[in-house]
C-alpha cells in the first residue's frame, strides 16, 4: 500500500488510486499527456515539503525524480548550470558551494526538489532563486509542446510566480541558473545571518561559512529535515510575512518597493499570545522552536493541522486586523 504520508515532510496524506515515479523528461511528458487525455486530475509531488494533502485523498499522484546537474563548460560569463527537476535543492546548493557558484548559498537545508524551487520563488537569508535563476524548462499541458520561460517571463515576486498563478498549466521539466564564480558569497543583507557570520551588511564571506551558519540557524528553528525530530515534521513556515500599509508597533518590518511594509509574521503570532507549542490538541502543535512552524507530533490529521492554522489566524485578525496567508499548497 503506497501512503503519500510517507512521501511528505508533514507525514501526512491518504492513499493514492494510482501513484508513479517518473526519473525522466520522457517519463513526466508521458504521464502527464496520459492523464490529460483521460480527463484524470493529476497530483505533481517533488519533494512533498510545501504540501498539506488530505488523509482522504484519493487520486493519481505523479512522483518526479528525475535528477542530474550538468554544466556547460562553454559559457564564458559565470556557471550555466541546467538541473532536473526531481534533484535535490540542498544537493544543489551543496554543490554550487564546493564548486564555487555563487548565489544560492541562503538557501542551505531547504528541503523539497529543484523543479518546485520555480512555482513558490523559494527564498531564505535575504535570497530567492529567481537571483539565479535564467531559464525553466517545461511541458505545457494546454499546448502539448515544451516550453523554455527565460527569467523575465516567469513573473518572479515574493513566494510568488507565472507557474503558481497557473498551476495547471505547467509541469517543470528542469531549471537553468547562471552563478557567478568565486569562493565569496553574494552580498549578505539579512540581518540574521549577518550577525551570525560577524560581517555588516553588504559585505561577503566565503560560501562555504555561509552554508555552515545557514545550516546551523535553520537547525535551531527545526526547519532542517530530522525524521526523529517532530519539530521538523512540517512544511517549514507555514505562513507568509504579510504585506500592510504600516506595522504595528515594534514589530520587525521591511519597507517594499511599492510603498507597503512587509512584517515579520513570526512576531505577530507570538504577540497574538500564541508562544512555541502552543495547540488544540497533542497531535498538531506550534514548533518548540520556530512560531511560523505548524507540526506534526504524530498522528496528526490534515485536519488537525488546518484548524490550528485557521486559529491562530484568526487570532493574529484579531489582535491585529492583519490577514496572515498560508504558504503550503493544501490538497483534498
Amino acid at each position: 500500500m503506497t501512503r503519500l504520508a510517507d512521501f511528505t515532510t508533514l507525514h501526512i496524506g491518504g492513499e493514492p488510486r494510482s501513484f508513479i515515479e517518473a526519473s525522466s523528461e520522457t517519463q513526466i511528458i508521458e504521464a502527464v499527456r496520459a492523464a490529460d487525455a483521460d480527463g484524470r486530475e493529476l497530483l505533481i509531488l517533488g519533494g512533498g515539503s510545501n504540501v498539506i494533502i488530505s488523509d482522504d485523498f484519493a487520486g493519481d499522484v505523479l512522483r518526479i525524480t528525475s535528477t542530474g546537474i550538468e554544466n556547460d563548460s562553454s559559457v564564458c560569463s559565470g556557471a550555466w548550470v541546467t538541473v532536473q527537476a526531481g534533484h535535490s535543492l540542498d544537493d544543489l546548493v551543496n554543490t554550487a558551494v564546493l564548486n564555487g557558484w555563487a548565489g544560492i548559498e541562503g538557501l542551505s537545508g531547504i528541503p523539497g526538489t529543484v523543479g518546485a524551487t520555480p512555482l513558490q520563488n523559494v527564498g531564505a537569508y535575504g535570497q530567492q532563486v529567481s537571483d539565479t535563476i535564467a531559464q525553466v524548462r517545461a511541458w505545457n499541458r494546454e499546448t502539448n509542446s515544451i516550453d523554455t520561460l527565460f527569467a523575465s517571463s516567469c513573473e518572479f515576486s515574493y513566494r510568488h510566480s507565472i507557474f503558481k498563478e497557473h498551476p495547471q498549466r505547467w509541469v517543470i521539466l528542469s531549471v537553468v541558473f547562471q552563478f557567478p564564480l568565486g569562493t565569496l558569497s553574494a552580498p549578505i543583507n539579512f540581518d540574521e545571518l549577518a550577525a551570525t557570520v560577524h560581517v555588516e551588511h553588504g559585505q561577503r564571506v566565503p560560501m562555504s561559512d555561509v552554508r555552515h551558519a545557514v545550516l546551523g540557524l535553520r537547525s535551531g528553528k527545526g526547519m532542517v529535515v530530522d525524521e526523529s525530530d517532530h519539530d521538523t515534521w512540517s512544511v517549514g513556515s507555514f505562513f507568509l510575512n504579510p504585506r500592510v500599509i504600516s506595522a504595528p508597533n515594534g514589530a520587525p518590518s521591511w519597507p517594499q518597493p511599492d510603498g507597503s511594509v512587509k512584517v515579520s509574521a513570526a512576531w505577530l503570532i507570538e504577540n497574538a499570545g500564541f508562544a512555541k507549542g502552543f495547540g488544540l490538541n497533542e497531535r498538531a502543535r506550534l514548533s518548540n522552536k520556530h512560531t511560523l512552524a505548524v507540526t506534526n507530533r504524530g498522528g496528526a490529521s490534515s485536519k488537525d493541522i488546518l484548524e490550528l492554522a485557521d486559529h491562530i489566524c484568526q487570532g493574529v485578525k484579531s489582535a491585529f486586523g492583519i490577514d496572515l496567508e498560508i504558504e503550503p499548497r493544501i490538497v483534498h
